[in-house]
């Protein structure tokens, strides 16, 4: 679709674009007035957005990498779920916008799926906020009535030194808390930033709560409470006696470092989820890309048309192969589109469709195309596997490489198990053909990517994919064993089960 069709298509629809799981990487939508456009689950991958409106707009569960979203209006709009590295935020209008368990912004650190950090938030958390509650609270009521028994003392002192000197006790603790808390927020950030080890952290603070402590106390001392310190000693009852000055210095560094963990592990009790809650989002999130690249596999039209135009040519000189063709394509679209919104499916499952994929395009190529499948241990075959792992990596391969082939192309699909140097093992799946290589600054297309970011979210650091060119070319995905046998939850059309 081009930019003009596009306006045209707004202009239909009164302003409200529908457009869901499209492929629009690198458009330009600048300028355009995209109020309550529905383009969830789609491929924006580097679009431009300048300036563009996009109030109330609905891109959730959508690629948006590299986008440049620069003085666009983002009011509203619902961004959750989506990646966004690299996109540029600058200027844009995220008033209301939503970007819960989306990708973080180059541009824009602070729009991450964290909750915003206030006192409210802390003490509506079970646990945690009910003792920094109390702690508050018991300190608060102490400090006010202290406040108020010096206030009434001050008042009803007939003795001016006396008062004088309850004056300058008042604003010395005064000043000493507010500075404590302050120096405590100034450094919580960059102590995070250059201490990883959580103690060197409290052992710093400390130290600084100990240094203001002496110079703001001494400070005070001389400007307001020597004077009256120094009547009341020459009298012969002197000044009450009180616990040394470095006992005092205890609750400074006891409250200094309670603020130190509060602020630091404030962000954390915000926005903590219970784990089946979290599991629950990112099981939704990979059902709903799933069920999209199903639907990317049910409507590519470049396979359709090759398969039909194959099917048109053979219909009267070979009927019996048009058949045979017809019905591998009835048997592949009949997979892609009778899974029930399923995420994972067999081993045995996702080569049977590969298989059938390699028959379709091997009655088109010919003579040009020679495969062959093979797993190490059958008992592999039983294992469950995310869906449409192996051919969106197949068709690139036949796209890619034996297309570009003027004489025998060849693909060999491997499946085996191999032993890990931590002992463990790991699944490897690998698709190799006989094409040119891999450029080296090749970083892989949609379907590469859909594919690492489904290992990712499901396998985290034990899955990967790499292109290889040496010593064959291929692509190869290696998923740790332990994570497979361990990690296929259960998923309902409505995800209710896990």
């Amino acid at each position: 679709m081009t930019r003009e069709q596009l306006i045209g298509t707004i202009g239909k629809n009164g302003r409200r674009l529908k457009m869901r799981a499209s492929d629009m990487v690198d458009f330009d939508f600048s300028g355009l007035d995209l109020t309550q456009a529905d383009l969830r689950f789609s491929n924006l991958a580097r679009a431009n957005f300048r300036g563009a409106i996009l109030r109330q707009a609905d891109l959730s569960f959508s690629d948006l990498n590299g986008a440049d979203f620069t003085d666009a209006d983002l009011f509203e709009a619902n961004l959750s779920f989506s990646g966004l590295e690299g996109t540029n935020l600058t200027g844009a209008n995220v008033e209301g916008a939503k970007f819960n368990f989306s990708g973080r912004s180059t541009y824009r650190p602070e729009l991450s799926q964290a909750e915003s950090i206030t006192l409210t938030t802390i003490l509506q958390k079970p646990g945690w906020g009910t003792l920094i509650g109390s702690v508050l609270g018991a300190l608060l009521i102490y400090g006010s009535n202290a406040i108020i028994y010096f206030t009434h003392l001050i008042s009803n002192a007939k003795d001016p030194i006396i008062a004088g000197f309850y004056r300058f006790l008042i604003v010395q603790n005064i000043t000493d808390g507010a500075i404590v808390f302050l120096l405590t927020w100034a450094l919580s950030g960059w102590l995070s930033h250059q201490f990883k080890v959580i103690w060197k952290r409290h052992v710093i603070i400390t130290l600084a709560v100990m240094i203001s402590f002496v110079v703001v106390n001494t400070g005070i001392y001389y400007l307001l409470g020597k004077t009256y310190a120094d009547q009341l000693q020459k009298r012969p009852e002197g000044i009450e006696g009180s616990a040394p000055w470095y006992v005092y210095v205890v609750g400074d560094l006891i409250i200094a470092n309670f603020f130190l963990y509060v602020l630091q592990q404030g962000r954390q009790l915000t926005r903590k989820l219970s784990e089946q809650e979290y599991q629950l989002l990112n099981l939704e999130k990979l059902k709903t890309r799933a069920e999209l690249d199903a639907l990317q596999a049910k409507i590519n039209p470049h396979f359709l048309y090759n398969a039909l135009n194959s099917i048109a040519s053979l219909v009267h000189d070979d009927p019996d192969k048009a058949e045979e063709m017809t019905l591998l394509l009835s048997k592949l679209f009949r997979y892609s589109t009778g899974r029930d919104g399923e995420l994972f499916a067999t081993l045995a499952d996702e080569l049977e469709m590969v298989r059938t994929y390699l028959q379709v395009e091997q009655v088109r190529f010919g003579n040009r195309l020679t495969f062959n499948v093979d797993v190490s241990d059958p008992a592999l075959n039983d294992l469950k596997l995310p869906q449409f792992l192996l051919q969106p990596i197949v068709e690139n391969a036949i796209k890619h490489g034996i297309a570009k082939r003027a004489d025998m192309g060849r693909i060999d699909v491997r499946i085996y198990e191999k032993k890990r140097d931590t002992g463990s093992n790991e699944l490897h799946l690998c698709v190799h053909d006989n094409g040119p290589a891999f450029p080296d600054d090749m970083n892989g297309g949609y379907g590469l990517r859909s594919i690492q970011d489904k290992l990712r979210l499901l396998y985290g650091d034990d899955a990967g994919i790499e292109l290889q060119n040496w010593p064959l070319k291929q692509v190869l995905l290696s998923i740790g064993m332990d994570k497979i046998r361990g990690t296929h939850p259960v998923i309902t059309s409505n995800t209710e089960k896990v």
